[in-house]
């Protein structure tokens, strides 16, 4: 069972006192850090005997058959590798005391329980739990226990550690007189601060209350988050992912899950968070490769792209595909041996209008007319004194007569030829397009030189999105349980319903900045964008406290918001971090760039060029003159490989130690209009964890003003 503490336990130091310790050695009986070592030695040896457990199991008598034990054989090497332990991730992080057992009732001198909460759930060879998951309900105080409401925890302890070693611990004692006065966790701060090499890595150490109510919220709603840099909306999506798999493990196994992000690089960046959480089955996806029924050879004129993308797009491929019915003009006559039966061109017509009026998905439609024809011919056979079953009706269905029927007047359509023809087809376009998109928006979207077929078509990813449209009216999409859509701001309303079909019967966390949004088409409300989803009945959560950016550096970047987002707050930082910022004019850019590179990697931690996408070229040449060597966008930075170059398209979502930030001019002019390159430049701005050294040779954009 958990450890048994009385409410005033014998080993807490003062409220809030930091304790730290030399490297492991072997304490005195009454040493609080010697007694959590050796708990933590202890159930790390639980661990691996649940390892050892597993891979000794013999499953040779349990399976049927071949096909049963290739699955258990699997479902156990996937257990084994969620066993694991990690030799530099703590097995626990915190510590709960409670002053009653959880459940019991609150009697006077009712004993209290100890729970060491972590990333997974740890038991004895009796069962007991050792550490508790931090989804477990009991966990839960841990991130959300206040002076205010103290939740029934005596003390809350923190654990700091050194390379996998247990080296301090930290107190709050919630129900002390004293406890107002406490500041904030010294162990948490370091944590937040702690340098970023590479992959993203967990919060589950970190986790606010403001983040936990939205991780913890229940699986059957949609939730959008919006925050600004360095809020760990990221983060706080990821772990509710997690969280839910914890929670609705069957039901998530069956329908399954989907992370979206923005690109590659940045999927490659978050993808050892979940599997760090215990969890290893979490697909990950781009929009782009959501919608795979092309191949995506060409691009599109950003006013071209921005018509594409728009909702009513939805409508005008719907009435495209509809024209493709037409009413019966002649009756269905079907031969059986020696009798002819016949159906009328009035039934055949309502049949058609009726299948019409229902509006349901054209290949459904087209699959119901045979036997709503057969079921007809039935009727009459009945009628004749004939006894037909089922199997009769599927026989007729399938009557050459009945098959001439449905293909004159349902016939099937292949979703890229039909947009093919609309964007190839002028008169086509106008007839499907008329009062919904202008004569001057019709244009835009015509191809200048129609593709010959759909092979030789040179697809843009809205292309591509609209087919993914146009087969959803043909045929339903599989929808999943849950769908986590990471920043949402830049998708189009077509890109918002291609990814909305995923989860039509499962619910989505969507994760955003509207400040961040750089597509001609970013959305400009989070309302908008649910209703396209298709979850307007969604949660809006606003996360204001930034717990990445210091504090200098994020109150000026935040000067760009008045200019491109009016009305959103500006993000609070918590972390005061002075001599963060520096700007630095310069005659030579390239020259300050790497003296700026240089001087940030002196630091511990990784470091990020970042630069508008013309100036890629010129900034590597003077690198690599340089003899710093760098890594591109995905690649995993290391303790030997800190510094990458990166082009401020796939800056978004990324971070850094320490950032080098090269003319920011030269941002803002690479985008198609002012908005665009200034919110560019905010994203940018924003991905320093502990220092940004602005490096220009031309005026800095005025919106930014003088430091």
């Amino acid at each position: 069972m958990p450890t048994h503490v009385p409410q005033d336990t014998p080993d807490d130091p003062h409220d809030s006192a930091l304790t730290h310790a030399p490297a492991p050695r072997d304490g005195a009986p009454d040493d609080p850090l010697a007694r959590e070592r050796a708990h933590l030695t202890g159930s790390r040896a639980a661990l691996r005997a649940m390892r050892e457990d597993v891979e000794g199991l013999d499953i040779r008598d349990v399976t049927a058959n071949w096909v049963n034990a290739a699955v258990l054989s699997a479902q156990m090497d996937e257990r084994i590798k969620a066993l694991a332990d990690l030799a530099h991730t703590p097995l626990f992080f915190g510590r709960l005391d409670y002053l009653h057992t959880p459940g019991a009732d609150l009697a006077e001198g009712a004993e209290g329980e100890r729970f060491y909460i972590g990333r997974r759930h740890v038991h004895d060879a009796d069962g007991d739990p050792m550490v508790i998951d931090w989804r477990a309900p009991v966990s839960q105080p841990f991130y959300r226990a206040s002076a205010k409401n103290p939740m029934d925890i005596g003390l809350r302890r923190r654990f700091g550690y050194t390379a996998g070693d247990l080296t301090a611990y930290e107190d709050e004692h919630l129900t002390s007189p004293a406890v107002g006065d406490q500041q904030t966790s010294k162990l948490l701060q370091a944590e937040i601060e702690r340098p970023r090499v590479g992959p993203m890595r967990d919060i589950v150490a970190t986790i606010q209350p403001e983040q936990d109510e939205i991780v913890r919220s229940d699986l059957g709603g949609t939730v959008c988050v919006q925050g600004g840099p360095g809020t760990g909306k990221t983060a706080v999506g990821l772990h509710r992912v997690a969280y839910l798999l914890y929670a609705h493990r069957e039901r998530l196994a069956r329908t399954g899950t989907l992370v979206i992000g923005p690109n590659k690089s940045f999927l490659h960046y978050i993808e050892q968070v979940l599997p760090a959480l215990g969890e290893l089955d979490v697909k990950q996806a781009t929009v782009d490769s959501l919608v795979t029924a092309v191949e995506v050879k060409g691009a599109d004129a950003a006013d071209a792209a921005v018509i594409k993308g728009d909702a009513r797009m939805a409508e005008v491929l719907r009435r495209a595909l509809r024209s493709h019915v037409t009413v019966p003009t002649e009756p269905a006559v079907v031969v059986r041996g020696s009798r002819r039966w016949r159906v009328p061109v009035y039934e055949l017509e309502e049949m058609v209008r009726e299948l019409l009026a229902r509006d349901i998905r054209y290949g459904a439609a087209h699959d119901a007319l045979p036997q709503r024809i057969a079921h007809a011919v039935l009727v009459r056979m009945e009628e004749a004194g004939e006894a037909p079953d089922d199997r009769v009706q599927n026989a007729v269905a399938r009557n050459p007569a009945v098959k001439a029927v449905v293909k004159s007047a349902w016939p099937q359509v292949d979703p890229a030829k039909l947009v093919l023809r609309l964007l190839s087809d002028a008169e086509f376009l106008a007839a499907h397009a008329e009062g919904i998109l202008t004569d001057e928006e019709q244009k835009t979207i015509l191809w200048v030189k129609p593709a010959r077929s759909v092979k030789s078509a040179k697809w843009s990813l809205a292309d591509a999105v609209l087919i993914d449209e146009a087969t959803d009216l043909v045929t339903r999409t599989h929808s999943l349980g849950h769908v986590v859509l990471d920043e949402a701001q830049d998708l189009s309303p077509m890109q918002y319903r291609a990814v909305g079909r995923r989860c039509t019967t499962g619910s989505a966390t969507v994760l955003g900045d509207l400040a961040q949004g750089t597509t001609p088409w970013a959305t400009s409300s989070w309302d908008e964008a649910l209703r396209h989803l298709g979850k307007g009945d969604a949660h809006v959560e606003e996360l204001t406290a930034g717990f990445r950016v210091p504090r200098e550096v994020i109150a000026y970047a935040s000067r760009l918001l008045p200019h491109m987002s009016p009305g959103l707050a500006p993000v609070s930082s918590v972390r005061e971090n002075p001599g963060s910022l520096e700007v630095r004019p310069t005659a030579d850019l390239d020259a300050a760039a790497v003296t700026a590179c240089r001087d940030s990697l002196r630091h511990e931690g990784s470091t990020g060029l970042i630069a508008a996408d013309a100036r890629i070229p010129a900034l590597a040449e003077a690198l690599t003159a340089a003899g710093l060597a760098y890594l591109d966008p995905g690649e995993e930075t290391s303790a030997e490989s800190r510094l990458t170059l990166v082009p401020a398209s796939l800056a978004k979502g990324l971070e850094y130690d320490y950032v080098v930030l090269d003319e920011p001019s030269a941002v803002v002019d690479g985008e198609p209009d002012e908005r665009t390159g200034l919110r560019r430049l905010y994203v940018a701005l924003t991905r320093a964890v502990s220092g940004l050294i602005v490096t220009h040779a031309t005026e800095l954009p005025e919106q930014l003003g003088a430091l």
